[in-house]
């Protein structure tokens, strides 16, 4: 599945993998898993072992095709650095992002500690951005094994924001994306959590990028915070 994407902070999808498992409380209401789900039943072929890891070497060259450039979420409907998705093929996507090199990547893993382990086995391009999810302070260390690895742009994905980060280390962080969580049985955020993030990443220089109040109808909710919008994001970096 690789689409227009209705995610505020890219412009299209990229799934080389999909499938995942959950590891942590901000896996608790995945959409992927609903979509993938969804998706089987409808008989989509990509969905065919609903949300089990799959991986679709079929779809490794689309970006190349995509003659525009693009910011590329890659693997929204799962996790490249799984550990049932073998290093070889973590390799084949990393080459289609240096030969398709007029698009933004953008990549987000829970599984930071083999992030780091693989990082030195990668050749990073500067279009290549990487991000780390986190839910609470329970699982910040995630934000010192990104930064560790050799990504020219790093960036966090704090959600669905579950808890407060009250003293955030932003050494080495770029970009700062926060959302409540979404859709049925979301979690409630606290205003108070996602104003203090803010005003952490205004303090450091870093940019900030609201998503969403989330809920049941996120719609309704909005992403209004304190009055204004917030779509702060990394210049891209030029590759020739």
């Amino acid at each position: 599945m690789a689409t227009n994407s209705h995610i505020e902070w890219t412009d299209a999808t990229w799934n080389p993998v999909t499938g995942c498992t959950k590891i942590s409380p901000g896996c608790k209401h995945c959409y992927a898993e609903r979509l993938a789900n969804r998706l089987q039943a409808m008989g989509q072929a990509n969905y065919r072992n609903g949300f089990k890891v799959t991986l679709q070497p079929q779809m490794l060259e689309l970006p190349l095709k995509w003659k525009s450039p693009k910011r590329i979420f890659v693997n929204s409907m799962s996790d490249l650095f799984h550990e049932e998705v073998p290093l070889t093929y973590i390799r084949d996507v990393f080459d289609i992002m240096r030969r398709a090199h007029w698009h933004q990547y953008q990549m987000l893993t829970k599984r930071s500690e083999r992030l780091m382990e693989l990082s030195k086995r990668l050749k990073w391009e500067p279009q290549i951005w990487m991000g780390v999810s986190a839910e609470n302070e329970d699982y910040a260390v995630r934000i010192d094994h990104l930064r560790r690895t050799d990504a020219h742009v790093k960036f966090l994905s704090l959600e669905p924001l579950l808890g407060p980060f009250r003293k955030l280390n932003l050494r080495g962080i770029d970009w700062v994306i926060v959302g409540g969580e979404s859709g049925p049985g979301a979690r409630p955020i606290d205003p108070e959590w996602v104003r203090n993030i803010r005003d952490q990443c205004l303090r450091s220089g870093v940019e900030f990028f609201f998503k969403q109040w989330g809920g049941v109808n996120k719609k309704k909710a909005g992403r209004t915070l304190d009055g204004r919008t917030w779509d702060q994001m990394p210049e891209p970096l030029v590759v020739l």
